[in-house]
């Protein structure tokens, strides 16, 4: 094996993949250091699993990116076992023909994405190209794998991915963005064509790309990696780990049964929750954090959640991730304690972790277009005789009661409207967040716009004003914060939100000593929750 003496420049020679851009959002190459943390976990896990033996020291386990891009997780894997192997097979060329022939494994996603694996991984973007560090391969490819293919059109979506065909049908010339791992109906057959029969992979570890556009209005986008960690499953990896968005934990657009396997799976035993992307991916924005986890096929049990933002402390706690009476994960573990404290007094059985029927104040809330009038409507400027004022996207209309066809219950009482998208930072997940935009009372004789959602109805002023008060205690927008899974407040986000008496107004001291809120969970609430002001006006902007 050709070798050279070690380059840099006055120690200041960077890692090429530290300083590659994006492709887009949707498909964010892996900093290394974030490969190694990942790569870290994996090695204790196996180690735990294994009396202390070391992964890097076996010459028999065999690895997968199955969404390969930078191939930073193949080139790290490679670059440990090098070292591992060494006592086992001391010929450094066998060495590493030995790792790169049968032992890691990667599928391309594009074209481009590919060549830049196989250059990571092998030193050339040909596997059998003159500065190639593999010594063996049949084929350019070598073990990672990329053709292109075609989505399945059916009724102007893919049957596979969901993408739209109105976006992603288009010449040979471009990408389709038709991904094999998740584009077939039995992944062990797929394997076994690309790699060759009895291919049973000890490891499965990626970054799937995040989402495609599926056709919607504007922009719209459906996630598809969770559909990378269910075929992924489908191997039987003894270990699987990638880092996906944290959105599933609460949300997302198609993935309630994803969040419903995952979330009643134990044997996922650890998750490390970045409440902001651009800790791990500089750069990038992507509302919702994002998280990677271990998944380990023959040790179930509890979980180990980590918790990361910024400076703030790491917060790790052991436990299930699917709590009595939730249906999504509770993200913060401080979140769940102080969630506990309020439900052992809001539930009958005070274990449940939602407010019993009577006590629950997303009962109050309406769905979305409570009054059947779209974002876009607009009403008269002028009020006629007889009309209903409504709050609307950029100010106050009117329109005649006659018009109004749904919410009839609530024209004439007192209530609370609240606007439907809470205020956002753009794509930065900045703590303290507010949580809600700023509520406002809604007199008799006024209605609203799908802009704002309605809560209510109250008999009179004054207990429309104490429930405006008690939305803005930040105990009250923490619970609804741990249900919320993007800037979008519909009615499922007050599920954890326990009504209260209607007689007084409500102030977190109140709260906090009602529900026997400790110090230093005053100081997580405080943290996480900006004040809000009834007047409009914001505090703390420096948080930020």
């Amino acid at each position: 094996m050709n070798t050279q003496a070690s380059f840099s420049l006055r120690g200041r020679n960077p890692d090429v993949l530290t300083c590659i851009a994006n492709l887009s959002n949707d498909e964010v190459f892996t900093p290394p250091e974030l490969a190694n943390r990942m790569l870290n976990m994996l090695e204790e896990a196996w180690a735990a699993d294994h009396d202390g033996a070391s992964l890097w020291s076996n010459k028999d386990v065999r690895f997968l990116d199955p969404c390969t891009k930078s191939g930073v997780f193949l080139r790290e894997i490679t670059k440990r076992l090098t070292a591992g192997l060494e006592s086992e097979i001391p010929d450094l060329q066998k060495r590493v023909d030995h790792i790169l022939t049968r032992q890691v494994f990667g599928i391309g996603i594009t074209t481009l994405t590919s060549l830049l694996a196989r250059r990571s991984l092998y030193c050339s973007k040909h596997a059998r190209g003159e500065h190639s560090i593999a010594h063996g391969f049949s084929n350019d490819a070598g073990h990672i794998w990329f053709e292109r293919i075609e989505h399945a059109w059916q009724d102007g979506k893919c049957s596979y991915c969901g993408a739209s065909q109105a976006a992603l049908d288009r010449g040979a010339g471009l990408e389709t963005h038709a991904y094999a791992f998740i584009h077939t109906e039995d992944i062990k057959a797929r394997v076994a064509e690309l790699f060759g029969d009895n291919m049973q992979f000890d490891v499965v570890i990626g970054n799937p790309p995040y989402q495609l556009n599926d056709g919607g209005f504007g922009t719209s986008a459906a996630p598809i990696y969770q559909m990378f960690v269910e075929q992924a499953k489908k191997l039987e990896p003894r270990y699987l780990s990638m880092i996906i968005p944290a959105r599933w934990f609460a949300g997302g657009k198609g993935l309630d049964d994803f969040r419903e396997a995952m979330l009643s799976d134990d044997r996922i035993r650890s998750i490390d929750d970045f409440l902001s992307a651009s800790d791990v991916f500089p750069g990038v924005g992507l509302k919702g954090g994002v998280c990677y986890f271990l998944w380990n096929r023959d040790q179930p049990g509890d979980c180990r959640v980590s918790t990361h933002f910024k400076d703030w402390p790491v917060s790790t706690v052991t436990r299930p991730l699917m709590e009595q009476g939730a249906d999504v994960f509770i993200r913060f573990n401080e979140g769940l304690s102080i969630l506990k404290k309020v439900m052992a007094l809001e539930s009958s059985d005070g274990a449940s972790l939602l407010p019993d029927d009577d006590q629950r104040f997303d009962r109050l809330v309406s769905s979305l277009r409570p009054f059947g009038f779209r974002t876009f409507f607009r009403g008269r400027k002028q009020a006629r005789k007889g009309d209903l004022a409504i709050y609307q996207n950029g100010g106050v209309g009117y329109v005649a009661r006659g018009e109004v066809e749904v919410g009839l219950e609530l024209i004439d009482k007192w209530k609370i409207y609240i606007g439907r998208a809470a205020p956002g930072t753009g794509n930065r997940d900045t703590y303290p967040h507010r949580i809600l935009s700023t509520p406002f009372i809604g007199e008799p004789g006024s209605i609203c716009s799908e802009t704002y959602l309605c809560i209510g109805p109250f008999e009179t002023k004054a207990e429309a004003e104490s429930a405006l008060s008690y939305l803005s205690c930040r105990l009250t927008r923490l619970l609804i914060l741990l249900h919320k899974p993007s800037q979008d407040t519909t009615r499922k986000v007050y599920t954890f939100v326990p009504k209260q008496s209607w007689d007084r107004s409500w102030t977190d001291e109140d709260l906090y000593a009602k529900y026997g809120i400790s110090p230093d969970e005053i100081e997580f609430i405080e943290k996480v929750v900006r004040p809000m002001n009834l007047d409009g006006a914001e505090e703390d902007e420096q948080a930020d």
